[in-house]
């Protein structure tokens, strides 16, 4: 249970400093205002000069939207939670919130630089994840999910027809040097890139840390974690299919791959932008701020519940460790600003695409460690399990494998300290576990089955 908490713990620091650093630096996005389709004289957004060049501010807009769909959804919480509203009302409600909020992002976006982001979002962080999730959290996924829906159906009939009126991919069909390049080889580097829809150790935590608590009932459970999966999955199809149709190739190494900073919300946004506009005739700029949008508001939600998940193993780790636990140890505000201030402190001294690959490894081999618990289980129950043990035993070479890659290849060349402590622990935790875990399948016996 220690080295399981631990593991955890550190995996969450890791998701929750990537998304911090991500979302900083993405509501900071601006783009040309020549490849947004749009005059130097324009009055459709806010601009600014860098070297010389007009830029038009992206983030900002989402910024504002983002800071008022939050502030609102304590009332529509209240009135849908509290108040009983009926949910076609909540519906139409959020929907004219997001609608209005994004009006007043056009004319007021604000346009902060990465660090004050950092420092707000965190501050932001630590109230949201003791407040009740009625509060904040249900409201603003309710409100968010409808610019999701609306987004995801712009992108399939944008596609289909843009499909019809020849849209074709622009991405080269094999692009394994440049992947090579940036990412490392395609095994193990691939597997711990791709994730959600296909698997992930996140996840499993989510489920049992929030949205467990919030089913209807049992049976509700195949419905919400299935469904969120094929969810997630489609739309990772069609983030691929707008960006390898609607966004240069060019552009794209240089906005993800920039050494002055990776940006791959602002790549996805442009990708919307260009879709849209191709096959809706819709401004590449609104399109745009669609995109921003649509992965903004779920990224600040992902924070503000992945530092309450860290609250509850922070609880449940101090009582492994001390007997009794000390009071202070108890208090909900010590264990998520502890969260939080780790949270921070990752983010500000490392970039985002030197966290993410050990993010990625890190939640994958949670994926693999939530696999082997449950092949236990089933060992344990007498039943098969194989479909769970055999994606195990892949994903727990996978990650070790991409674990030890990156620490010989990318952490310690660089001397980054604070990574290459966390791939060590990683790697010996994630050691101890497998060990503990196969132990425990080997050395208890089998229930027979009981035959009728």
């Amino acid at each position: 249970m220690f080295l399981f908490l631990a593991f955890t713990l550190i995996m969450i620091f890791l998701v929750t400093s990537a998304f911090l650093s991500m979302t900083a630096i993405s509501l900071t996005s601006m783009w040309p205002l020549s490849k947004l389709s749009l005059e130097a004289g324009q009055s459709l957004l806010k601009t600014t000069e860098v070297n010389g060049q007009p830029m038009g501010i992206i983030g900002g807009i989402a910024s504002t939207s983002v800071i008022i769909i939050t502030l609102f959804s304590p009332l529509l919480g209240f009135l849908i939670y509290r108040k009983s509203m009926k949910m076609v009302m909540g519906y139409l409600l959020a929907a004219v919130v997001c609608a209005i909020s994004i009006i007043i992002g056009f004319n007021f976006p604000i346009n902060l630089p990465p660090t004050a982001w950092m420092i707000i979002i965190s501050i932001y962080v630590l109230f949201a994840a003791g407040a009740p999730v009625w509060v904040i959290l249900q409201p603003r996924d309710f409100t968010n999910v409808q610019i999701l829906y609306g987004g995801m159906i712009a992108l399939v009939l944008s596609i289909i027809i843009g499909g019809f009126a020849g849209l074709t991919i622009s991405f080269p069909a094999f692009s394994l040097r440049a992947g090579i390049e940036h990412l490392g080889f395609v095994w193990p580097m691939l597997m711990i890139t791709i994730a959600c829809g296909a698997i992930s150790g996140f996840h499993s935590l989510v489920a049992s840390g929030t949205s467990s608590k919030q089913v209807r009932d049992e049976s509700s459970a195949r419905q919400i974690g299935y469904g969120g999966m094929i969810l997630e999955g489609a739309l990772a199809v069609l983030v691929l299919l707008a960006l390898a149709s609607s966004l240069g190739y060019s552009d794209y190494l240089n906005i993800v791959w920039s050494d002055s900073g990776s940006n791959p919300v602002l790549a996805f946004a442009l990708a919307v932008g260009g879709l849209i506009n191709s096959s809706l005739g819709i401004p590449i700029s609104i399109g745009a701020i669609l995109g921003i949008l649509l992965i903004e508001g779920f990224v600040v939600t992902t924070l503000d519940s992945a530092v309450r998940l860290n609250r509850y193993l922070f609880e449940e780790f101090w009582s492994l460790i001390f007997n009794p636990v000390p009071a202070l140890l108890k208090k909900f505000w010590f264990n998520s600003g502890l969260s939080v201030i780790i949270m921070f402190l990752l983010a500000y001294f490392n970039t985002f695409r030197l966290i993410w690959p050990l993010f990625g490894t890190a939640n994958q081999l949670m994926a693999a460690l939530a696999l082997i618990a449950v092949s236990a289980w089933l060992f344990q129950k007498g039943r098969k399990n194989w479909f769970a043990l055999i994606p195990a035993i892949f994903m727990v070479t996978t990650t070790l494998a991409s674990l030890i890659y990156l620490l010989v290849n990318t952490y310690l060349p660089s001397g980054n300290m604070i990574l290459i402590i966390a791939d060590i622990i990683l790697l010996s935790l994630s050691f101890g576990v497998v060990v503990i875990s196969i132990r425990s399948i080997t050395t208890q016996s089998r229930p027979a089955r009981h035959v009728r």
